[in-house]
């Protein structure tokens, strides 16, 4: 019996809000479950930008971290942010970083979370408030302070959310503000997949609703009702993650086609905007463009000269690795001359008509400072445009169609696009899988097939997409592309290991199904503990990684090596029962 390792499990029952005696003996432990930190960057006129303050004041950040989250926590100066500011950036964790009690390799929420929303491994999330007003009581004139929430999860919406409630009294009241704030959240339940959660914070109670990788894609599921009559009545957030796709992409909507291949297959991408949250929610947008497929490169929403990835992802000794990076510096123009694609955003104001829609144009002209918007690339499509889709928007703007209506629609046209792709390769995948009857207790499971490139084109012409998508083109040309891409490398390595998880719990089923005590009359005694040993492997495993089986198929398969052991001698018993 071969070990079949996998690391996560993708069924398993939803634990309870409650904390467990360990979590909460753990100073800051429901804290911990949400944010990492929370941090208040400053302007120094001898330091520049600089942490003012850190909470938990026991929180361990690198100072590699904390330079990182100075210099992303302010716009740079030519994006001229006056007012309160919102945006996202995303960084690199210092290498060798201890993770806290609530996250680590087994995590029970990952396993149950869907991918887009899972905790990230290597890379915090920070969440900003900046505001920037006159102060002539400061000798540069200006208040210049961000209110930054770091974390691991990727709840956009939600805490962005929560800046606007915290981040304004905070700027009036300072210090005992924030950690009565954090205090609160400290209060809250972690965050579990499929469960509603009403979450107090300064008088305000926001009802979340987090999804599980058991929801149907593009689906709404149902709210769970309220328990109690809240006072005041919960601020209901409808989602956490989501973001405003139509406002995102309004002035690329002829080119939404381009992008999402751009983003399929994981190619390099600078998005220019002329402010960090344009930057930052356009590329959350791209990122989001292919869900539920997983984007596997690495992505920044807002990236600054001062990234400690600067000379990583500008050297021209190679070629660009494959990353989006949300830029407003014009510097950046210059220096990513040789990046394949470039998009560059301007202004967009919302009129009755189609937003301005930028152009495809030439490479060589991204040359000045004062280039215009466009999409600078020498890409070709695969598949044509959809022009539906954009007659369908263009009549909503024209009938003043709410734009979270269009971006419902954008969300809805992206999810099956990609799932047309998709389908196909999910079809061919189960075909690989051994046939259960082939799975026996006495042999080592089969293997699953390998992956075959040119057996998967053959069943395109009767399985392909057109099954389920209207677009026409090169749909082969696509796939080749994306076979060489760390799309398909990430989507095929997470959906072989599922399987193979799954070929190990259709074995332990065999296994609980086979009569083991008359296999074991006729074999000699070295063979019976072989077996022992093998059976508590298995059981060891199926629980160390939690394998999709019942709890109730591990407890028979414990009852039967116990009744196997008691047949045995009993100083074998003695040696079996300590070991």
């Amino acid at each position: 019996m071969d070990p079949f390792d996998g690391p996560e499990s993708h069924k398993i029952k939803l634990e309870s809000a409650e904390p467990s005696a360990e979590e909460t003996c753990v100073p800051w432990s429901r804290f911990s479950a949400w944010l990492e930190c929370v941090c208040v960057v400053t302007f120094d006129l001898e330091l520049g930008q600089a942490i003012e303050l850190v909470y938990p004041h026991d929180v361990k950040l690198t100072e590699k971290e904390k330079t990182s989250i100075c210099y992303l926590s302010f716009p740079d100066s030519y994006s001229g942010c006056l007012g309160d500011t919102q945006f996202s950036f995303r960084l690199r964790q210092s290498v060798g970083r201890v993770s806290g009690l609530w996250f680590g390799e087994e995590d029970k929420y990952n396993r149950d979370a869907p991918l887009i929303l899972q905790k990230e491994l290597a890379h915090f999330y920070g969440y900003v408030y900046f505001r920037q007003v006159k102060d002539v009581s400061v000798k540069r004139g200006y208040f210049q302070k961000s209110l930054v929430l770091v974390s691991r999860l990727p709840y956009v919406h939600l805490f962005q959310s929560l800046l606007q409630i915290i981040a304004p009294e905070y700027f009036e009241k300072l210090e005992p503000c924030l950690e009565a704030v954090c205090n609160e959240i400290d209060q809250w339940p972690p965050p579990v997949p499929g469960q509603t959660f009403n979450l107090p914070v300064m008088g305000v109670v926001m009802q979340v609703r987090i999804p599980s990788k058991d929801d149907k894609p593009g689906g709404s599921p149902t709210r769970q009702g309220q328990k109690e009559n809240l006072l005041p009545a919960p601020m209901v957030l409808p989602t956490i993650h989501e973001l405003d796709l139509f406002k995102s992409f309004q002035s690329v909507l002829i080119h939404l086609q381009m992008l999402w291949e751009l983003m399929l297959l994981g190619e390099p991408l600078v998005v220019m905007a002329p402010s960090p949250t344009i930057s930052s929610e356009t590329v959350l947008a791209l990122v989001s463009s292919i869900s539920p497929l997983r984007y596997c490169c690495d992505f920044r929403p807002y990236f600054t000269i001062h990234d400690s990835e600067f000379k990583e992802y500008t050297t021209r000794t190679q070629a660009p690795p494959n990353v989006i990076l949300g830029v407003t510096n014009p510097f950046f123009i210059k220096t990513f001359q040789c990046w394949p694609h470039v998009l560059r955003l301007g202004e967009v104001k919302m009129s009755g008509d189609l937003p301005k829609q930028v152009k495809v144009k030439k490479l060589a002209k991204l040359k000045t400072l004062d280039t215009k918007p466009g999409i600078y690339t020498a890409y070709k499509t695969f598949l044509h445009k959809d022009k539906a889709l954009i007659k369908r928007l263009l009549k909503g703007i024209q009938r003043k169609r709410p734009s979270e209506v269009q971006s419902a629609i954008l969300r809805r046209h992206l999810l099956e696009l990609t799932q047309s792709f998709i389908i196909p390769l999910e079809r061919y995948l189960a075909s690989l899988m051994p046939l259960q009857r082939s799975v026996t207790p006495w042999k080592t499971p089969p293997q699953i097939r390998p992956f075959s490139q040119d057996e998967f084109m053959a069943t395109l012409d009767h399985a392909g997409p057109q099954l389920t998508s209207m677009l026409k083109g090169d749909w082969m040309g696509l796939y080749k592309r994306f076979f060489r891409s760390p799309n398909f490398d990430g989507w095929y390595r997470l959906r072989h290991r599922e399987m193979t998880q799954k070929v190990e719990c259709l074995h332990l089923e065999a296994i609980c199904d086979a009569d083991l005590l008359t296999w074991t009359k006729d074999k000699s005694e070295v063979e019976i503990v072989d077996l022992v040993l093998k059976l508590r492997e298995k059981l060891m495993r199926a629980r160390k990684h939690h394998l999709p089986v019942k709890e109730e198929l591990l407890e028979k398969l414990e009852n039967y090596i116990q009744t196997v052991i008691s047949s045995l001698p009993e100083d074998l018993q003695t040696v079996l029962h300590k070991h």
